[in-house]
């Protein structure tokens, strides 16, 4: 371990269905009580657009960036919990974003579509099944032309603790069909557990 990697104790996986469990237990670190600056800068380049959906929203704090500025905003997360504090935050600061209890791996089911879709840190919790699941819905609900913006972890990042690391060429292939890559760079993913935040992907996808 290098002398800057935030010492943690190993912790076993959780599955989806566990994630209301730790937003009852308090503050998960992926939460950190504002938007990522990756979706910051996206923002104030006029890069997202449209009808915006935050999937895998947690507290909603890019849905609520996002209609602050005006855009129809929404945001999806399978916890009761953290969909509960979205609300609660809208009403604090009187932004109209719209917040549900959905699946994310059933987006078709909802009906919906979307210019922009906003995902900091869900993607890299999938197995490789789900993850191919995932892809296919998101195609369902994004228009053509529309885009799709990922925040996850790298396998830049060194440690095993965390979520899953996420390679380049796996992105690539997960999109290969059905959208174009746009851009994968290098960044950082905002936490909690260190300042210098995680060694991340920020990736843009074209639907086309």
């Amino acid at each position: 371990m290098a002398d800057d990697d935030p010492v943690i104790d190993p912790a076993p996986a959780r599955v989806p269905h566990d994630f209301d469990a730790i937003y009852e237990e308090g503050c998960p670190p992926w939460d950190i009580g504002r938007p990522q600056a990756a979706f910051v800068r996206l923002l104030d380049a006029g890069e997202l657009r449209g009808r915006v959906l935050d999937v895998g929203c947690g507290t909603g704090e890019h849905a609520l960036m996002a209609a602050a500025r005006g855009l129809d905003a929404a945001g999806i997360d399978a916890s009761p919990t953290a969909i509960a504090l979205a609300r609660q935050k809208a009403a604090q600061r009187s932004v109209e974003a719209r917040f549900e209890v959905r699946d994310a791996l059933e987006l078709p089911a909802w009906g919906e579509q979307f210019d922009t879709v906003l995902d900091c840190g869900l993607f890299h919790v999938f197995d490789d099944d789900d993850r191919a699941r995932f892809v296919l819905g998101l195609g369902a609900i994004v228009v053509p032309g529309g885009r799709y913006f990922l925040l996850c972890f790298s396998d830049k990042q060194p440690g095993d603790w965390g979520p899953r690391r996420v390679r380049q060429d796996e992105l690539r292939a997960s999109f290969a069909h059905g959208w174009h890559v746009d851009s994968i760079e290098d960044t950082a993913l905002e936490i909690t557990l260190s300042p210098e935040g995680a060694q991340a992907w920020l990736a843009s996808f074209t639907r086309v």
